[in-house]
């Protein structure tokens, strides 16, 4: 395996982990809101997720390498975090909306450092599909963020 190929495959499955973690933290999200239409789009963001997650794991699989299949350990945390703050506040849609915008940050900041590695490293092998799915993470984020701000302007 060309050196190219292993830090295609590390950065692929850095984003892997990113991707997992927002597929649960979405799932988390769903779980604990009441609004149908919020409750729709977390249930959406989350299989959006696996989307990117499966199509990350392929893109590692055509490399030679073994994809990422779980989340990662701060993703775990954050989640656990998000249920025992979600017991104090009752789960009220901008508490919820804030750990979404949050995860959307962590996920937008993982990106902007996979396309970093990549220009870095001379990585055009996977350029392409990381630049896109960062396109859509920065679409998700900005949604997020509206409807946050849409929440806070109501309460």
């Amino acid at each position: 395996m060309t050196d190219v190929n292993k830090e295609s495959i590390s950065v692929l499955n850095d984003l892997i982990e990113t991707c997992k973690d927002g597929q649960e933290g979405f799932k988390t999200c769903a779980e604990d809101i009441k609004h149908p239409e919020l409750k729709t789009l977390f249930v959406q963001r989350s299989a959006d997720c696996a989307t990117a997650a499966a199509e990350l794991q392929a893109q590692v699989r055509s490399l030679g390498g073994d994809p990422e299949t779980s989340t990662s350990v701060s993703g775990d945390l954050h989640r656990r975090w998000v249920d025992v703050k979600a017991m104090f506040t009752g789960k009220d849609e901008e508490a919820v909306l804030n750990e979404a915008e949050r995860g959307e940050d962590h996920a937008l900041k993982a990106y902007r450092e996979a396309i970093e590695k990549i220009n870095k490293h001379n990585l055009v092998g996977i350029k392409d599909l990381v630049e896109r799915q960062y396109h859509g993470v920065q679409r998700n984020h900005d949604q997020v963020k509206a409807l946050r701000n849409q929440a806070r302007a109501n309460s």
